[in-house]
C-alpha cells in the first residue's frame, strides 16, 4: 500500500490523516460533464493582473565540508610514531575535496509591500539557508534578507531592495468571509515550474491536520505541488486569502486535497515579523485538556464545550489563583471557546500585558475573573515547567486504605512517599494498586498516582475520597472526575463510571 503523504517539502504524515478529513470510499463521485464545466468563464484577466507579484524562492545552504565517501583523518594517540606516516598521506589529498557542498531548495513566495521590497514565504522553504534568493517571472533576480520567521505557524517573511526593480505587489483579503464552495486560484513553483496557475474552490475550512498549534488550515482542490509551499491563493477579487504550505497525497504530486494558512491568522503574523523580527503572542499560562461528555456530565455542564484547565504554570500570569486546575473556560474575552483547539488560538492573537475578562465554570458555577496576559514563552519550556500546587494535609484519618473503582487507596505518609518517589510538594490520597480490567485500569490510573481532588473538592485522606464519592451517587452522578497528580506534581484529570 502506498503511504498518504502530509507534504511540506517531503514531510510525511500517516494514512489516518485522510480518514480524518472525511474518510475514504471505495466509489469514486462522478460528477456530469455539465457540473464540470460550470465555474468562472475565464481567470485569464486575473492570472496576468497577479502573475507578476508572485515569486520564486530559491536558497542554498552548506550541507558540510568534504567530497563524499572521503576516509576521514584517523585519530591517533599524542606522540605515536605513526602520526608522521599519516599526516603525510593526508596532505597529499585534492585541497577541493575539503570545500563545503551546497544543497539548492525550491519554493514559492509573494510581494505584500512593492515601495518596502516585503516577501511572504514559507518558513520550511527558507529553513537552515544561507543564502535566500527571490526569482521574478521576468527572470530578474535579488538578493533576500530575512526579517523573521515563525515555526507555529510556518511563516517566514523576507526583504529585497526595492531600488533595484520595480515590484509588483498584491492585497491581503478577509479569509473569513470564505465560504465553502467558493473559487480561488493558486499561483506557484510547482516542481520548479514557476509561474503557473490552478483553479478549484475551498473544499473545507477550519481543518486541523497536525501541524502545529495554531491548525486553522483552508482546504482546497486546486492543485498544489511539491514548489508550490509559500505560494498565494487568491479569491476572484485577487486578494490573498491564503497561503498555500501542504498536501495530502500518495505519490507527492496533487489529488485535490491542499491546505493554506489563512490569511486572518497569517496577517497578524507578519505584521509582528515585520515590526519585530518575531512573534509577541499572548500568553495565559495555563494546561489544557478536552472536555469530554463524561467530565461535562460530572460538572453538571449541559454540553462538551470549552477547555479544562489541568494546570497552572507556576509564574505565569494565573499563577494568582484567578484560574485554578479544574476551571473550564468557555469564554475568552468576549469569545466563546467551543473546544480546546480555540483557546491557544484565540488567546496566542490577544495582545502582551493585555487585561482580559475570562469565564470559567467552577464547582458547577460560572465566574468571570479578570487576568493580565503575558507573553508566551517557548513551547519546550513550557512543557518542562513544573505546576504548583500547595495542598494542605488531611487531619483526622479515621480510615487508613480504601478499595473503590478498582483502586486501592491510602494515606499518603512518609513510607509511601519514599515507596513511590512521590515528591514532598504533592499531596493528596496515593493509589497503591489498580485491579485489572477496573473502571480505573481501563482510564490508565496506576499505582503511585495521587488523587488530589474529586469532582473539584479536595481530599486528603481515603475516607474523604470515600464520602465524596458517595456525595456524587448521592446527587445522581454516574461519573467522578478526578484530578490526579503524578509523582513530580504533574496534573491531569480522568473520569470513572460509577455504575
Amino acid at each position: 500500500m502506498i503511504p498518504t503523504k502530509i507534504l511540506r517539502a517531503t514531510r510525511v504524515a500517516p494514512v489516518a490523516a485522510l480518514i480524518a478529513l472525511g474518510g475514504l470510499t471505495s466509489t469514486p463521485v462522478i460528477l456530469s460533464q455539465q457540473a464540470r464545466a460550470e465555474g468562472p468563464a475565464s481567470v485569464a484577466d486575473l492570472a496576468e493582473r497577479l502573475a507578476g507579484a508572485v515569486v520564486n524562492i530559491s536558497t542554498s545552504r552548506s550541507t558540510g565540508g568534504g567530497a563524499s565517501g572521503r576516509v576521514p583523518l584517523p585519530k591517533l594517540p599524542e606522540g605515536s610514531p605513526l602520526q608522521e606516516f599519516f599526516d603525510d598521506f593526508f596532505q597529499d589529498e585534492p585541497e577541493q575535496d575539503h570545500e563545503p557542498r551546497q544543497a539548492q531548495s525550491l519554493g514559492s513566495g509573494f510581494v505584500i509591500d512593492a515601495e518596502e521590497g516585503i516577501v511572504v514565504t514559507n518558513n520550511h522553504v527558507i529553513s537552515g539557508a544561507d543564502e535566500i534568493v527571490v526569482n521574478f517571472t521576468d527572470g530578474g533576480k535579488l538578493d533576500a534578507e530575512l526579517l523573521g520567521v515563525d515555526t507555529k505557524t510556518d511563516l517566514a517573511v523576507l526583504k529585497v531592495d526595492a531600488s533595484k526593480r520595480k515590484l509588483q505587489d498584491v492585497p491581503f483579503g478577509d479569509s473569513d468571509k470564505m465560504r465553502i464552495g467558493d473559487w480561488v486560484m493558486a499561483i506557484g513553483n510547482p516542481f520548479g515550474l514557476g509561474g503557473t496557475v490552478t483553479v478549484g474552490i475551498v473544499s473545507a475550512r477550519n481543518r486541523e491536520i497536525g501541524s502545529g498549534p495554531y491548525d486553522d488550515f483552508i482546504q482546497t482542490d486546486a492543485a498544489i505541488n511539491r514548489g508550490n509551499s509559500g505560494g498565494p491563493l487568491f479569491n476572484m477579487d485577487g486578494e490573498v486569502i491564503g497561503i498555500n504550505t501542504a498536501i495530502i497525497s500518495p505519490t507527492g504530486g496533487s489529488i485535490g486535497i491542499g491546505f493554506s494558512i489563512p490569511s486572518a491568522l497569517a496577517i497578524k503574523v507578519v505584521d509582528q515579523l515585520r515590526e519585530f523580527g518575531e512573534t509577541r503572542r499572548g500568553w495565559l499560562g495555563v494546561r489544557i485538556q478536552e472536555v469530554t461528555d463524561e467530565i461535562a456530565e460530572s460538572l453538571g455542564m449541559e454540553k462538551a464545550m470549552g477547555a479544562m484547565v489541568s494546570g497552572v504554570i507556576e509564574g505565569g500570569p494565573v499563577d494568582d489563583g484567578s484560574i485554578q486546575p479544574g476551571d473550564v473556560i468557555v469564554e475568552f474575552d468576549g469569545k466563546a471557546v467551543e473546544n480546546v483547539r480555540e483557546l491557544p488560538r484565540i488567546v496566542a492573537e490577544s495582545p502582551v500585558g493585555k487585561e482580559v475578562d475570562v469565564t470559567v465554570v467552577r464547582k458547577g458555577q460560572e465566574e468571570t475573573v479578570r487576568v493580565t496576559l503575558g507573553r508566551l514563552e517557548d513551547s519546550e519550556k513550557l512543557a518542562s515547567a513544573e505546576t504548583k500546587e500547595d495542598k494542605s494535609e488531611g487531619e483526622g484519618d479515621v480510615v487508613s486504605s480504601a478499595a473503590v473503582l478498582g483502586m486501592h487507596m491510602a494515606a499518603l505518609d512518609d513510607e509511601l512517599r519514599e515507596r513511590f518517589e512521590i515528591s514532598a510538594d504533592v499531596n493528596g490520597v496515593v493509589v497503591t494498586e489498580v485491579d485489572e480490567d477496573s473502571p480505573a485500569s481501563t482510564k490508565g490510573v496506576t499505582a503511585g498516582d495521587v488523587i488530589v481532588e474529586i469532582a473539584q473538592a479536595t481530599v486528603s485522606t481515603p475516607k474523604e475520597a470515600l464520602d465524596r464519592l458517595e456525595e456524587l451517587k448521592g446527587q445522581g452522578r454516574r461519573n467522578a472526575l478526578l484530578m490526579l497528580a503524578s509523582k513530580n506534581g504533574e496534573l491531569r484529570f480522568v473520569t470513572l463510571r460509577m455504575d
